[in-house]
């Protein structure tokens, strides 16, 4: 087999794992539920709605979910504090001074003696990302200047791993898997967020090393999609579901969602696998 027929067999090799080891109520309409998104002119009308997904998304480093959304309810109630999340409100009311919004934020939300405030802790490092994200989507007009921006790249294969890196540069806290996050959570289909469990059973296969970087995972990502004919977010996703077992659109299967990882008895089927290639 070509190294495309390859891509494409593991692809449909995955996918049909994930069908047959689900639930009996988790029909294939569903787990197809999940590997579409719609266009990002749909998701997000204005640089407002921009921000506040970039700001959602960095909250999905290590373990900040639970102590910076989880803290507040929900990211959304962050609005109440950055003025519906408008970045010039932002810039104006807080800029270089990030204790004065984690101040203000303690305040609105009565977390007092409820959260670090040390300068490395979670929530400062936090308010430093609200701050230089802010400080990047000012440079631009309006969402039509933004959207052309990404567009830029993303027109063009070979540049289009550039982009997150660039993000992920300019804001702190923002580092490159999250940033391809952010761009496939806002409808840019084809990229698809290097998280450990799509690292974990890439490397288990061979398509990457171990130490590979973040960059060079999303590469692969994109080329395995591509081979398969399908988005890298649809790729994304089969791999995360696989992996994370997290079907959060469905509170109703298992715990909340959760029916369980199935990463490690989809790593064992490599041998399967390589039997059906060679």
């Amino acid at each position: 087999m070509t190294s495309q027929e390859i891509n494409n067999k593991f692809y449909k090799f995955a996918y049909n794992f994930l069908v047959e080891n689900t639930p009996s109520e988790i029909t294939e309409e569903i787990i197809k539920s999940y590997l579409v998104i719609s266009e990002p002119e749909t998701n997000c009308k204005n640089l407002n709605d921009i921000y506040r997904r970039m700001l959602f998304s960095a909250q999905n480093r290590q373990m900040s979910r639970n102590v910076i959304g989880g803290k507040i309810g929900n990211i959304e109630n962050l609005g109440k504090v950055l003025n519906d999340f408008d970045p010039k409100f932002v810039i104006k009311m807080y800029s270089n001074k990030e204790d004065v919004l984690l101040k203000d934020i303690i305040n609105k939300f009565d977390l007092a003696g409820k959260i670090r405030i040390e300068s490395k802790s979670l929530w400062p490092q936090y308010c430093k990302t609200i701050l230089s994200t802010a400080s990047f989507l000012s440079q631009f007009k309006d969402i039509k200047d933004f959207l052309g921006w990404v567009n830029s790249f993303y027109t063009d294969k070979k540049s289009m791993a550039v982009l997150p890196l660039l993000i992920s540069t300019e804001l702190f806290g923002f580092q490159f898997a999250l940033a391809c996050d952010f761009l496939k959570e806002l409808g840019f289909v084809n990229y698809g967020k290097p998280d450990v469990h799509i690292k974990d059973i890439l490397s288990a296969y061979g398509f990457i090393s171990v130490k590979a970087s973040d960059y060079s995972v999303l590469k692969t990502m994109i080329d395995i999609s591509h081979d398969a004919n399908v988005s890298c977010y649809n790729f994304d996703k089969v791999l995360w579901l696989i992996g994370s077992g997290k079907f959060y659109l469905n509170p109703e299967f298992g715990n909340n969602g959760f029916i369980g990882r199935m990463k490690d008895e989809f790593i064992k089927l490599r041998t399967k696998f390589e039997n059906e290639i060679f």
